[in-house]
């Protein structure tokens, strides 16, 4: 099994670098982990409370149950990841996202790369460098689009934990990465290159990333 971790600030293009590499190589030899759904769940305080928790600080994220999937893939087992809810932070009481043992599982987000427990367990180390301004105008699509969130919030959001959170931890994680990908989706050099180291494992070529 190759596990690829794909890191980078918010907005930056991880998901779609992922999307891209899954499409090139066929959706059933992938595994896609997404760090997002892996938020620790705060069943204990109000919709408000909730809603204060700075998401973008490392500790906001269970890397202990996904280290514990990975493993279990590794093993040869199926996993349950949860899924949240962004609109009321908190987890989904009755939905999962069936994880199955593949050859390859690609895993995206913010702290990827950031916590050296999770980091150990990853064959490819990518990280995804598109500028600031990019990436926070994507974040304010988003947010309203998707999460119900006003202009207001995003920007109050954006100035007290994500800039602060992006230079305290996701930019110092850039270092331990195999592979940087300026411009996320738009580099198509990057994701072909991605892709291609990819092809080499799954035909059978494991030599090239140190391993025997």
């Amino acid at each position: 099994m190759l596990i690829i971790g794909i890191a980078g600030g918010t907005g930056s293009g991880k998901t779609t670098v992922a999307r891209s590499v899954i499409d090139r190589l066929g959706a059933g030899k992938v595994t896609f982990i997404s760090q997002d759904n892996y938020y620790k769940d705060h069943p204990d305080l109000t919709l408000e409370e909730r809603g204060a928790i700075n998401y973008d600080h490392p500790f906001a994220f269970d890397n202990d149950l996904m280290v514990e999937h990975l493993n279990a893939l590794k093993e040869g087992r199926t996993a349950y990841a949860p899924v949240y809810d962004f609109t009321i932070h908190a987890r989904s009481a009755d939905k999962t996202v069936e994880l199955k043992p593949n050859n390859i599982v690609i895993i995206e987000g913010l702290h990827v790369l950031s916590d050296e427990h999770l980091r150990a367990l990853l064959d490819i180390k990518v990280f995804v460098d598109t500028d600031p301004d990019v990436r926070i105008l994507r974040r304010v699509l988003r947010d309203i689009e998707e999460r119900g969130r006003n202009i207001r919030s995003v920007h109050d959001q954006y100035l007290t934990t994500v800039k602060p959170m992006h230079e305290a931890f996701i930019e110092p994680s850039k270092k331990y990465a195999d592979l940087i990908i300026p411009e996320g989706g738009h580099n198509e050099v990057g994701i072909q290159l991605l892709s291609i180291l990819t092809e080499k494992y799954l035909s059978g070529d494991h030599k090239w990333n140190g391993r025997p």
